[in-house]
Parts: C-alpha cells; sequence; structure tokens
C-alpha cells in the first residue's frame, strides 16, 4: 500500500467531512426524533456517501476527459476551492461553495434529511468530490488503489461511528470542542490545499520550478 498517499487522502477527506464539526449538523436535522430513527438517517446517509465515494472515484477521471480538462488543471481549480473551504474552517463558517447557500439550507426536507443535505452537499459536496478526483489520479498501480480506498473506508467509517454515536458524543462534546476541532481541521486542509495548488502550478509553468 502507498502509504504516503493514504496519509494525505485520508487526512484531506478527514478534514473535509469532519465528522466532529458536522456532529452538530446531524443532531440539528435530525433534533426531536428517536434514537432508533436518528441511527436509520444516519445509516441511509452512510449508505448514499458510500454510492456516491464509487462514482467519483470510477467515473472522475472520464468525466475530465470529456471535458478535455487535465489532472493539472482541475487540482489548480480544485486546490483553491478547498482552500477556500479550509479559510472558512479556520473563520468558523460555513462554505457556502461547499455546503450550500442558507437558502438551499432553509429547503432541508423534514422527513428525510439523509440523502439531501446531509449527503449531498454537507458531506459529498464539491470539496469533497474535488479531493476524490485529485487523489484519485494519483493512486498508481495497485499499492495506489489500495491506499485510496483504504483511505475512503477509513474516513467514511469513522463518519459512520460519530453519528451513529451521536447522542451519546453530544452529552460528551462542548461546543468550545467542537470550534476548535473544526479550527484544526481547516489549518490541515489549508496545508492540503496549499500543496495541491504549488504542485499543480510547476506541473503547468515548469519555470516556476527552478
Amino acid at each position: 500500500m502507498d502509504y504516503e498517499l493514504f496519509l494525505k487522502f485520508f487526512a484531506a477527506l478527514f478534514a473535509i467531512m469532519s465528522p466532529v464539526a458536522n456532529l452538530p449538523v446531524f443532531l440539528s436535522l435530525t433534533a426531536g426524533r428517536p434514537v432508533a430513527e436518528q441511527r436509520k438517517i444516519a445509516a441511509t446517509t452512510i449508505f448514499g456517501l458510500v454510492i456516491g465515494s464509487v462514482v467519483v472515484g470510477l467515473g472522475g477521471n472520464a468525466l475530465l476527459n470529456l471535458f478535455g480538462l487535465g489532472v493539472n488543471d482541475f487540482r489548480l481549480a480544485g486546490g483553491f476551492l478547498i482552500l477556500l473551504i479550509a479559510l472558512n474552517m479556520v473563520s468558523g463558517e460555513k462554505s457556502q461553495a461547499h455546503h450550500g447557500s442558507a437558502s438551499e439550507r432553509q429547503n432541508t426536507p423534514r422527513n428525510n434529511p439523509a440523502i439531501y443535505p446531509l449527503t449531498v452537499p454537507i458531506l459529498l459536496g464539491p470539496g469533497t468530490i474535488s479531493t476524490m478526483i485529485i487523489f484519485r489520479a494519483q493512486a498508481h498501480g495497485v499499492a495506489g488503489d489500495i491506499a485510496y480506498v483504504a483511505a475512503v473506508a477509513g474516513a467514511i467509517g469513522l463518519l459512520a461511528i460519530a453519528f451513529f454515536a451521536a447522542p451519546f458524543l453530544s452529552r460528551v462534546l462542548g461546543q468550545t470542542a467542537v470550534a476548535i476541532m473544526s479550527r484544526l481541521m481547516g489549518m490541515i486542509l489549508a496545508a492540503i490545499a496549499m500543496e495541491m495548488m504549488v504542485g499543480s502550478l510547476k506541473a503547468l509553468l515548469p519555470g516556476l520550478a527552478g
């Protein structure tokens, strides 16, 4: 397994999906429901996230080819988008580019918010999709494929644990812990975004590499 790819990709997914920071979102969207129903919504959300991740992982590069885009072009644009999301996280705000606008979030279906807005766009938004496509292009050979799948599975697995344990975690974690975690993940995500942008600029403009 390509451990370097795994660590970078897992860190990026963990930061952008942010189980701790998204826990209050899940609780607010499922407030007043029995624990069994909360867990049913969590299961549907995780299932939708798995299906979406498979589609992006298998079809991401084909989508780039369809529009005639190179990996480095997309990595530069994706890195910039991820940097904007990271800066919002550091400042304690929600990125409209990733979570949707305020009006979009207000039009939440009250019967079952699992697919919209929990899966799309909160967890599987433009930032997550960009990250998956960018790292998929960096996964070479069997070792790369294993690292890619392991990173996605690990990030989704931690998210599933957080959502299924939401009633318990809501009593243990305070607002301060969530805020600190969100800002820490924002810093990590910003560093990863900068690495993406610098790498793509060096490839597109070889003179920058010296």
